[in-house]
């Protein structure tokens, strides 16, 4: 045989070769990582075609056996047990073996959003307390995974990241808020908690929506399709699912935490549709309902007048509709100078309290803000009724920022008495008020609170 077919058959015979000939695993399965506790979570990766794996979970003593399909890829399913640790996971093949060590067991939270998810102790102006809080953030127990930024038109099998244990070091690049969050869990659990950051600042909703969102929705395919290039996120719809989200969908969480809506007040009329899709779509994608509580975004000096309430608004109308959901309200500690608030603790501590209460039954207190249930007109007054009222107050000498109009339309300032819970509320320009808006401007920082000092959301009762 000549010497070129021979390099040719050569050539021939290494593009036969398995592109997997050894085991491999997907980047969130490494050192430190947390598992779901009391679960089947799935391990999965790629190997040569038909080889068998054999895998060992120290917590049992069990071992677990699978094969690779024609595809190189190969999924298996494993209990969990209570929470606990350090345990080992060990993957044997052919032609290597991966050891997984310091795995806990405990709860794990997705955590994601734009930048006010993502912004660090460190991040340009920082957090409140921030020296002090990067020296104490010393947690064995709670571990972190950033996913670097990544966009594609197609969803990816894996994604870059690789779990950390929570130290000084690594909580000050960390999002702030799921940190905190995560500090309030552990502490009040005692049980091994995960983190899994993959927000992106500025990004807008539709980002973050896989294309069958878009695929079964006109009109949110349309809207999509019209946003504007910006110079500190992507816009094409999909391109974050597909790279930041699609590759963890296997791995089992309790949850997810969500700060963003500050890119889409622009959309703030498609938004509660589009938030709704996509939330639906992650379930979807996970196989089941997991809680999803998020932050309605705080008051702002945007330049158009009216679109950063009109998506708060649109964010406790979701609240509503939107089943196992959670939303907390931040109009208290805000900086309508500033688009991201540096007070981040609060935030954290105003989210776990409701993983607490919801998902944990841990939590007896109150952990929600007045939201507006209905009105009732009453000739020349008109009475505002909320759930989660117990104690409704005013934080100053009288109750602010609530707006009556009539017949007509228009909306006039109103004079508001606190009685029993509920509000009444009456303006000498309205005769007859028949609506009620309340906070209704970009920087609204209202007044009225519940007795476990939270605020209310901001409404229009049309």
């Amino acid at each position: 045989m000549k010497p070129k077919f021979l390099i040719v058959a050569f050539l021939m015979a290494l593009a036969c070769q398995p592109l997997w000939a050894k085991i491999e695993l997907p980047n969130i399965f490494s050192d430190d990582m947390v598992l779901q506790r009391n679960e089947k979570v799935s391990l999965w990766g790629w190997a040569n075609t038909g080889e068998e794996i054999t895998v060992h979970t120290s917590w049992d003593n069990q071992e677990y056996h699978v094969k690779t399909n024609i595809e190189a890829r190969w999924k298996l399913e494993i209990d969990t047990p209570e929470a606990g640790g350090p345990y080992t996971i060990s993957l044997k093949g052919d032609e290597n073996e991966i050891v997984l060590k310091n795995v806990l067991i405990g709860e794990v939270w997705l955590c994601s959003g734009q930048s006010n998810m993502e912004w660090s102790a460190t991040t340009n102006a920082g957090i409140d307390h921030a020296e002090e809080e990067i020296k104490k953030a010393d947690y064995p127990n709670i571990r972190l995974f950033t996913v670097a930024r990544r966009t594609s038109n197609y969803p990816q099998d894996d994604l870059p990241g690789t779990w950390e244990v929570c130290t000084p070091e690594t909580m000050k690049t960390f999002s702030a808020v799921a940190y905190f969050f995560a500090r309030r869990l552990q502490g009040e659990l005692n049980v091994p908690i995960g983190l899994i950051d993959n927000a992106w600042g500025g990004s807008p909703a539709e980002v973050w929506a896989p294309s069958s969102v878009f695929d079964k929705n006109e009109d949110l395919k349309a809207s999509a399709e019209n946003l504007e290039e910006t110079p500190w996120s992507p816009v094409y719809p999909s391109q974050l699912y597909n790279g930041m989200v699609h590759a963890i969908t296997p791995f089992k969480i309790a949850g997810t935490i969500w700060y963003q809506g500050e890119s889409n007040r622009g959309r703030w009329d498609v938004y509660g549709k589009l938030f709704s899709e996509m939330v639906g779509s992650w379930r979807e994608a996970w196989g089941y309902d997991f809680p999803f509580y998020y932050v309605q975004i705080a008051p702002y000096n945007y330049k158009e007048a009216e679109q950063g309430v009109r998506i708060r608004d649109v964010q406790r109308r979701v609240l509503e509709t939107l089943p196992n959901s959670g939303m907390v309200v931040v109009s208290d500690i805000a900086t309508i100078d500033n688009i991201h608030p540096t007070n981040k603790q609060d935030v954290g501590l105003r989210l776990a309290n409701l993983a607490l209460k919801e998902t944990y039954q841990k939590y007896e207190g109150e952990v929600y803000g007045p939201l507006f249930k209905e009105v009732h007109p009453l000739g020349k007054k008109i009475e505002v009724v909320f759930d989660h009222a117990k104690g409704l107050m005013a934080k100053g000498k009288k109750v602010t920022h609530f707006e009556v109009a009539g017949a007509d339309g228009v909306y006039h300032p109103a004079k508001a008495v606190i009685k029993q819970d509920k509000v009444i509320l009456s303006s000498k320009m309205v005769k007859e008020p028949l609506n009620v808006r309340f906070g209704w401007s970009n920087i609204a920082e209202p007044n009225l609170f519940n007795g476990a000092g939270l605020p209310a959301s901001a409404f229009i009762s049309e």
